[in-house]
């Protein structure tokens, strides 16, 4: 067990070395190193290009061939460049980052807090969604990032370095109602990426999505209303290459008072909202629809 546990820290040191030393390059060279990765991944292996071809065309019938092909290209030349992004921000310095990213409307973060209510800011896989990593450095808020650890544990504890940074704490999505439960005096935000495919599929949370029928988690929802919190959707968009705006836009002040699937179809109405707004930011390379 020791012996493996070594192996683990040995793996991680090396993994966030590499790393650290690649994010201390040029913005420009990083760039043009994602742009070879985009060759090789689109032109050359075509990774899931078929998926992303289906979903694309899926979610808008009403373009044509061209329209959606440049949607999928567009698509994979983002994504690679994310990861450019999300590299460099391991040794960029806050000052920086806090010119790159734009938040609007955090204030309203402040009002739930204050009111002593805590606060799930659920959102989708659009944009550079890890960008979000640098919310603690611009409230004054605790801030919890729900997530699914990882199976190999050198790159879980490199995730968990990354995010943590600027002062996220990451939370396993098994432990977030006992969490929620023993923090109940000290409220927070919590932020759940809420659009990946669940593997229980409730019939109450199955809504339409890009003209789909699409199953969605219950526990965001659920959590929400059981612990009377206020929700928010984080709608992501990019402003230029490398450059966010975060807008926090209020879903209800207090998810008691909704009926059950009423949070969740307005995360649902903002999230298509998002997606149309740029479609080739959203992550389409998961199979969501079958």
């Amino acid at each position: 067990m020791k012996m493996k546990q070594a192996l683990h820290t040995v793996a991680y040191r090396s993994i966030y070395t590499i790393t650290y030393v690649a994010s201390l390059l040029p913005m420009g060279f990083l760039y043009i190193m994602a742009s070879f990765t985009f060759c090789i991944a689109y032109h050359i292996i075509g990774y899931r290009k078929a998926v992303v071809l289906q979903n694309v065309a899926r979610s808008f019938p009403e373009k044509r061939y061209g329209e959606i092909h440049a949607i999928v290209t567009k698509f994979y030349a983002c994504f690679v460049s994310y990861f450019a992004e999300i590299i460099k921000s391991i040794s960029t310095p806050a000052e920086v980052l806090d010119k790159k990213i734009v938040f609007e409307n955090l204030e309203v973060i402040d009002q739930y807090i204050n009111s002593g209510r805590n606060v799930i800011a659920c959102l989708g896989h659009c944009g550079n969604w890890e960008m979000l990593n640098f919310m603690p450095y611009k409230i004054r808020h605790e801030v919890y990032a729900v997530y699914k650890p990882l199976r190999s544990v050198a790159m879980n504890r490199l995730m968990i370095k990354i995010r943590s940074r600027f002062g996220m704490k990451l939370l396993a999505d098994s432990a977030v109602l006992r969490h929620v439960l023993s923090k109940s005096s000290s409220p927070a935000v919590y932020l759940f990426l809420a659009d990946q495919c669940p593997r229980i599929k409730e019939e109450k949370y199955r809504f339409t999505l890009l003209n789909q029928e699409t199953y969605f988690f219950s526990g965001m929802e659920k959590l929400a209303r059981k612990e009377r919190t206020a929700v928010i959707y984080l709608h992501i968009t990019q402003l230029s290459k490398g450059n966010y705006k975060i807008v926090c836009v209020p879903i209800c002040s207090n998810a008691e008072s909704t009926i059950e699937g009423e949070i969740t179809q307005k995360y649902v109405d903002l999230l298509t909202e998002n997606i149309k707004e740029e479609p080739y930011g959203w992550l389409w390379t998961h199979k969501r629809w079958k």
